[in-house]
């Protein structure tokens, strides 16, 4: 079922929902089923899989020369998602990306999953890889998320790269994209990345995502700016909760994300990461409470396969 089948069935009844990331190349898949468990008691209708792209190793040979080595450290995405599909029968929406794919890699990925009965898919451009600075797309792939929701509305079309294809089939996707309540960090202004939201919605986006926050105040206002921009899609909240001192500087270094003074200084008096666990799960806790009385339609954590800190949320939400 598609997301916006389930946001209406639910008939203003808020949903609980968690992304989960792939384990690291080696691990099984139990790893992500004893993620996932302790969690289906909250009944989600829907679980995200991330999707992790390549990066570049570079190793010393004998000769002292460096050899470029091209390395995935989570593969998996389509698996897991079939295999949550399978043994949870909840639907599984994997991450698509710009970086790492090209048009032609796009569509084969979107092929497999139409495949598989996954009716859902999120569509993001992606970060750079370690290794640059820029992102840089691919020589034949997408520069833009815009563009990647293009080329898959084109498939719900019946539209394939090749253009001599006859009576193709059409996919049906439900595209999800990322919305940034503090903008994106490349973006130049708030005004400009709500400009180019509203392109990916134009392209055939049926809901948005947002990046982590925690100031509640920046979710609403961004809301209101979307709504005002003419932008009616279901927005939903993404919430994560801090759990350890390092988190309250790379939180704001890695996702560019404000941290509100009186969360701050609670962490930092803090005595251990206990403290800061116990102090992290009651700001996200009291965070959805005041999300769901304003009717927010689904309620998304972001896990990192820590299950324990969500249930710790959720047992006290939903």
């Amino acid at each position: 079922m598609k997301v916006t089948q389930h946001i209406e069935n639910a008939q203003g009844k808020s949903l609980f929902s968690f992304e989960i990331l792939p384990p690291l190349k080696g691990q099984n898949i139990q790893s992500i089923f004893d993620s996932i468990d302790p969690l289906m008691e909250f009944k989600p209708p829907f679980i995200d899989v991330t999707y992790h792209r390549e990066e570049y190793e570079f190793k010393e040979l004998e000769n002292g020369l460096l050899e470029k080595k091209v390395v995935k450290k989570r593969p998996g995405t389509v698996g897991i998602c079939a295999a949550i599909q399978n043994k949870y029968s909840v639907d599984a929406i994997p991450h698509i990306l710009c970086g790492g794919f090209t048009k032609e890699d796009t569509e084969n990925f979107l092929i497999d999953i139409d495949f598989l009965g996954i009716q859902n898919v999120v569509a993001l451009r992606g970060d750079a890889i370690k290794s640059e600075i820029y992102f840089r797309p691919e020589k034949e792939g997408h520069q833009y998320a815009s563009e990647l929701v293009t080329q898959i509305d084109n498939l719900n079309k019946g539209i394939y790269l090749d253009p001599e294809l006859q009576n193709s089939a059409q996919t049906d996707f439900c595209i999800g994209v990322a919305g940034y309540p503090e903008k994106h960090m490349e973006a130049p202004s708030p005004d400009s990345d709500i400009y180019f939201l509203k392109q990916k919605i134009k392209n055939g986006a049926e809901y948005i995502i947002t990046q982590m926050f925690f100031d509640n105040k920046k979710f609403f206002d961004f809301v209101a700016k979307c709504r005002a921009e003419g932008i009616t899609v279901p927005i939903i909240p993404g919430l994560k909760p801090i759990v350890t001192k390092k988190q309250l500087n790379l939180i704001p270094h890695r996702f560019k994300v404000d941290l509100p003074d009186d969360l701050i200084m609670s962490i930092v008096k803090a005595k251990d990461n206990d403290a800061v666990r116990e102090i992290g799960i009651e700001w996200c806790i009291q965070q959805s409470r005041e999300l769901l009385a304003a009717g927010i339609p689904v309620v998304h954590y972001y896990s990192m396969g820590k299950a324990a800190n969500i249930k710790a949320i959720a047992k006290e939400v939903f």
